[in-house]
């Protein structure tokens, strides 16, 4: 027996759909969201975000903390500065790594917060 979900139906809620499309964003920016979330699609971005969260680092400090190299984790920040999801601050010969700002730090913690409501609910 197949499972699939089928509207057989034959009503569309046209009143439904118009409203719905009227606040759909275009397809660019459904596009760049779509980017966005794809950086939190690696493991070490997730792990350098997460240190981030706690708090400011400069690229040696997270490569001690991850155990990886140097290059592997500039590497990283590089495509996470690239997302605006991290900011840097130079003092004197040293970069210092954040958050780029709160909206990156409630997205980090709503989705750890998720998980972890999941993991109860299957105890």
């Amino acid at each position: 027996m197949n499972n699939t979900e089928i509207c057989d139906c034959e009503i569309i809620h046209e009143d439904i759909v118009k409203k719905v499309k009227s606040v759909f964003p275009k397809d660019e920016k459904l596009f760049d969201l779509a980017d966005f979330y794809k950086i939190f699609g690696d493991t070490t971005r997730v792990k350098i975000l997460y240190a981030l969260d706690k708090s400011e680092l400069c690229v040696c400090d997270i490569s001690a903390l991850l155990g990886m190299s140097v290059s592997a984790v500039s590497h990283q920040l590089r495509a996470l500065r690239d997302s605006n999801l991290v900011r840097t601050k130079r003092d004197g010969k040293i970069v210092y790594y954040s958050l780029a700002d709160e909206h990156v730090k409630s997205i980090l913690e709503c989705g750890l917060e998720h998980i972890e409501e999941k993991e109860k609910d299957h105890e």
